[in-house]
């Protein structure tokens, strides 16, 4: 609608609104003028765009061989950007403007090619596969992710389903379909994944993560130590009431639950329980170790199981040392540790082949002595292959062998909880993540080159030894890779 005033009164008004944005103002300009404080807004609006063209503000062109696409796709995954943040990011750095509707239709349709992208990835050999839930804002929902241990890759990442052994057993036949099969599989141990590889055909060898029995370990572990600090701290106020006592002065303050005595006993009882479990974990993190040497030779599976259970023997024996606040956490790290012993040293058990030929060859003295030193690869080596040069030219062959099998030991699920970082700050901007949000975040880890660490310069799909022919995410979907 043209409002009836004329060019030189709409100049003065968004004069004055650009010049002196004062409150009050604007309503003012529009009962003395009849006009609408939308139509201000919006002629203040054009005067200042104007303005600014007219005084050169420099406006970056977008370049020619660049597409919109491939930007509002790099900002999108590389920077956790929202739409909106799309949609201002390419006006002021590019001079682009677009759409939020024209933003979501790009994502929608890149969405699309990722899902396709994801549904072509091939395994050459049998993969570990680390299993994980990262749960959603929808109660009983999680996202269900399954990563490659040894690469990183992201075979399947599905959105929010309910975490049951249905859901994660659709996942594992989905994957057998694509052609990728598993070596192992690993994960924290949760229901609905134990349920699901006890009824999926090849799958019932499933590791345990010893990472999560440490964790709950540690926490106990700090719940002790509380409870030392605290007796600790009562003990000064306690001597200072003794002494006032002695001393025949007027005790201050509230009176001790217990006498000097006692509670000197009952901190050294504290003490011996807390440092009694410290102890205990130190030694099971030894034994849950790729591997255990001996004086002269290595543990096997079988005496690391026994050796645990008379491990869990005396943490049992702390109990009744223990008060009663503290001994229902000891007695849940012992039953967690139990229930969780067989599929915790499976990766044990799957090394006693090879350690045992290994020894019938070079001897088991030789054998504990090149386990010694991979532990300590770190130093010596600092890789496997480094560690191989250093040993007598004989052992070589064999101990190569040895140390690939170490080196390939699947404990842990680590590389899933990694996905997790990444996919958690897209969750924080976007609150829920579709199947087209979650393959493009795979396809773009896919491709990603590391820039530092025991695998830089190199992708997930690479270390995985995939033959797909682009290596970029942008040209894997049929974008210009030029913007990223």
């Amino acid at each position: 609608m043209i409002h009836c005033s004329t060019v030189e009164e709409r100049v003065h008004m968004i004069s004055q609104i650009l010049a002196q944005p004062t409150h009050g103002l604007v309503s003012q300009l529009s009962r003395t003028h009849q006009v609408s404080r939308q139509t201000l807004y919006r002629w203040s609006a054009t005067g200042r765009q104007a303005l600014e063209e007219a005084l050169g503000k420099p406006v970056l062109p977008m370049k020619p061989s660049t597409s919109v696409a491939s930007l509002v796709l790099t900002m999108l995954i590389e920077t956790h950007a929202s739409y909106r943040g799309i949609q201002s990011g390419l006006r002021s750095m590019h001079g682009i403007d677009i759409s939020v509707g024209k933003i979501v239709g790009i994502v929608k349709e890149a969405g699309q090619r990722a899902m396709r992208w994801m549904t072509q990835q091939q395994a050459l050999t049998a993969r570990a596969l680390a299993l994980d839930e990262q749960y959603s804002s929808q109660r009983g929902k999680a996202y269900l992710n399954v990563i490659d241990v040894h690469s990183g890759q992201v075979w399947a990442s599905v959105p929010p389903v309910e975490v049951d052994g249905e859901s994660w057993i659709l996942v594992l036949w989905y994957l057998r379909e694509q052609g990728i099969s598993s070596l192992s599989t690993v994960s924290d141990g949760g229901r609905a994944i134990q349920e699901a590889v006890s009824q999926v055909p090849g799958e019932e060898q499933h590791q345990r993560d010893v990472w999560h029995l440490f964790h709950v370990a540690a926490q106990v572990q700090g719940r002790l130590d509380r409870a030392v600090k605290t007796e600790q701290n009562r003990l000064p106020a306690i001597q200072r009431q003794a002494e006032r006592e002695a001393n025949g002065q007027q005790a201050r303050g509230r009176h001790p639950k217990t006498q000097l005595p006692e509670q000197k006993a009952l901190l050294a009882q504290v003490s011996y329980v807390a440092d009694g479990v410290r102890y205990l974990c130190q030694q099971l993190h030894t034994l849950l170790e790729v591997v255990v040497p001996s004086s002269d030779r290595l543990l096997s599976s079988t005496q690391r199981h026994s050796e645990i259970e008379a491990l869990l023997d005396l943490l049992d024996e702390l109990v009744p040392s223990a008060t009663p606040a503290l001994q229902r956490h000891i007695q849940m790290l012992s039953k967690q540790i139990r229930l969780a012993l067989p599929q915790t040293l499976l990766f044990a058990r799957r090394l006693d082949t090879m350690q045992e030929q290994a020894s019938h060859v070079l001897g088991p003295e030789a054998v504990a002595l090149v386990a010694w030193a991979w532990l300590r690869r770190a130093v010596l080596g600092p890789t496997s292959k480094h560690l191989l040069q250093g040993l007598d030219p004989a052992w070589r062959a064999s101990a190569s062998d040895l140390l690939a099998a170490w080196d390939q030991a699947v404990r842990a699920s680590s590389a899933v909880e990694n996905w997790h970082s990444i996919v958690r700050p897209h969750l924080a901007v976007h609150r829920t993540l579709s199947a087209g949000m979650l393959a493009l975040l795979a396809v773009w880890h896919n491709h990603r080159i590391a820039p530092r660490g025991l695998h830089e310069g190199l992708s997930p799909l690479q270390r995985t030894g995939s033959t797909l022919s682009h290596h970029h995410w942008l040209a894997a979907l049929g974008y210009s890779a030029l913007a990223a």
